[in-house]
């Protein structure tokens, strides 16, 4: 799938029935969102992670509806070929199921988003039917929820229990039913997440979910190191990108501070007899 074709909702599927993983990944701008969509995703997750990793927050809750549109707006300019999702924000959908639709209708019909994402579990159902009948697509979240950390008590791993286990299995299954087309798990167990994934007919993303999952889906500051801090443990770092960049202005600044930039060749020049008219002959600058 990692071709020219555009992503869809029927070619996601189309990958779960075919056992090809999905590869999903946040972006926040245009320059990120270029950058992933050449290199193949097929999904971009517009997060509210956002909050922490761009916008310098310390959880996902200060995120507002506004900034989630305005970075989508960046990130689908950005995006051709990926299938762009973006996260409902905190409280934009636990009033009326009214409210949360017109929030959602903004972010597709503003930020031009193919989905959205929204956390919680079979509560949730009735707003998925709704959404869905509107023809918004919609993508779950269960396991771990950040909108909920501080119910949850942290970052904590999700479904250890018996009944936690099933609590998750029961909820996964009800939002399958009630129309979500994909379901994102996040830190929960790996057999836990591989047999809801063989339950579900929809996609399953993992984050911190094992590699039973048919897709994964990590943030983009994380994989490259760009600019954050702890790293959770399901995050592999592929490169060290904020170092190079650290690296790369610190020699500008050098640069600048000595005199060695900019050098003759990053600079324009004018034709002597236009200089003498503006400052006399023989003027020297």
């Amino acid at each position: 799938m990692a071709g020219s074709s555009t992503v869809t909702v029927v070619s996601l599927k189309e990958m779960k029935r075919n056992r090809e993983r999905i590869v999903m990944l946040t972006a926040y701008d245009y320059p990120s969102a270029k950058i992933a969509d050449e290199a193949g995703v097929d999904m971009i997750l517009v997060g509210d992670s956002l909050g922490m990793v761009v916008l310098g927050y310390e959880s996902t809750l200060p995120v507002t509806l506004d900034d989630m549109i305005h970075h989508t707006k960046a990130v689908t300019r950005g995006a051709k070929r990926a299938f762009v999702v973006t996260d409902m924000p905190f409280l934009t959908y636990h009033g009326t199921i009214e409210d949360a639709l017109r929030s959602a209708g903004r972010i597709m019909q503003e930020g031009l988003a193919k989905a959205v994402k929204i956390e919680g579990g079979a509560e949730l159902a009735p707003l998925i039917r709704r959404c869905t009948q509107a023809g918004i697509p919609v993508v779950g979240h269960i396991g771990l929820t950040p909108q909920s950390v501080h119910q949850l008590g942290g970052y904590k791993v999700q479904g250890k229990t018996p009944e936690a286990a099933q609590k998750l299995l029961d909820d996964a299954l009800e939002l399958e039913e009630a129309g979500a087309f994909a379901l994102v798990m996040e830190c929960v167990p790996k057999q836990l997440a591989e047999l809801i994934s063989h339950k579900l007919s929809i996609p399953t993303i993992g984050i911190g979910a094992g590699a039973g999952c048919d897709g994964q889906v990590l943030v983009y500051h994380d994989i490259l190191s760009y600019g954050g801090g702890r790293v959770p443990k399901f995050v592999k770092q592929y490169a060290d990108a904020g170092s190079l960049i650290k690296q790369a202005i610190a020699q500008y600044a050098a640069e600048v501070r000595s005199g060695a930039f900019p050098a003759a060749e990053h600079t324009f020049t004018m034709k002597e007899e236009t200089l003498e008219r503006l400052y006399g002959e023989g003027v020297k600058i």
